[in-house]
């Protein structure tokens, strides 16, 4: 996948990256899914749509709580990786993009996107999402991401991607809403805005495995031995933190309902 306006558009695969996403990207806090529940929303009842869903985080995570899944993403080695990590919940996963997705008009109550809504070409997606919306629907839109001005570790961390992977534009994330076009509001009008701090525990290993699985890393387009060379001096850098320890992370909550 390119897109200008990220990684100085340099090709990025998230697919490379599968088996240590499907290991060390499973990181939300419950208080980020029930937030998501407090909102009425991926509950008993609804049919949900994710999108750019990755390894299933947001399905199998949310399965528990009734709804019924589908999760949908461009690369074949996460729907793959999301089918293992899914054999005992009745989830169906598609190899489809947000843009390549076509169910039925009114087909969901509910339709998301963690994590992946600035790779969507919002032109061709949120004329198509309304449309797969029943009447009063909702989009939501979920973000998650370490402050590094503010998180020692984090801003460590961070500063080595840049290093080996100065195109990044990952890096620098400061508290913000997450936002649609202008032209979108005559699709959706906001329901709930959300924006709030919340920690999240890591150990050494699962903060590394955590950054190798970033876009700057694990899914670009460095080389195996330059990979394996940040691989080893971030180690080095987390040799001197403790074993276990938080990163301080903001979360941002879009919840969109469909207009008729």
């Amino acid at each position: 996948m390119k897109k200008n306006n990220i990684d100085g558009g340099n090709a990025f695969d998230w697919g490379k990256t599968s088996k240590d996403y499907a290991k060390y990207r499973d990181i939300y806090p419950n208080e980020f899914y029930e937030r998501i529940v407090d909102l009425e929303l991926c509950v008993t009842g609804q049919n949900v749509l994710d999108l750019g869903t990755g390894t299933g985080v947001l399905p199998r995570n949310l399965y528990r709580f009734g709804a019924k899944f589908i999760g949908a993403d461009i690369s074949e080695n996460q729907i793959n990786e999301a089918r293992k990590l899914s054999q005992n919940d009745d989830i169906k996963y598609i190899v489809a993009s947000a843009e390549d997705v076509n169910f039925p008009k009114r087909s969901f109550d509910v339709i998301t996107a963690c994590q992946c809504f600035q790779y969507f070409d919002t032109k061709i997606t949120l004329p198509k999402i309304h449309d797969m919306l029943k009447d009063d629907g909702h989009f939501c839109i979920l973000w998650m991401a370490w402050l590094p001005d503010e998180d020692k570790i984090a801003g460590m961390s961070e500063n080595l991607v840049l290093k080996y992977n100065p195109s990044w534009t990952g890096a620098g994330e400061k508290r913000s809403e997450q936002s649609i076009p202008e032209w979108a509001k005559s699709l959706f009008e906001v329901k709930n805005s959300i924006v709030y701090d919340i920690n999240v525990p890591f150990t050494r290993k699962s903060w590394h495995g955590r950054m190798k699985a970033c876009r700057g890393i694990g899914a670009s387009s460095l080389s195996d031995e330059v990979i394996a060379e940040f691989e080893k001096e971030h180690i080095k850098i987390l040799s001197e933190v403790p074993e276990i320890f938080d990163i301080l992370h903001y979360v941002a909550i879009l919840d969109l309902q469909k207009k008729r």
